[in-house]
């Protein structure tokens, strides 16, 4: 699976990861993340993310 990094901040999403203090179990892909999940660091939407 593809890391996604915040291009506000440069938080990195790494699906083995995920981000289970925000509700987003180990294995799920940036995909299938909420649409309302925001960036754990500073806040921004899914919509400032990129595939690094």
């Amino acid at each position: 699976m593809e890391t996604y990094v915040c291009t506000v901040c440069g938080y990195v999403y790494d699906p083995e990861v995920g981000d289970p203090d925000n509700g987003v179990e180990p294995g799920t892909s940036f995909a299938d993340i909420p649409a309302d999940w925001v960036c754990p660091l500073c806040g921004v939407g899914k919509d400032l993310f990129t595939e690094e």
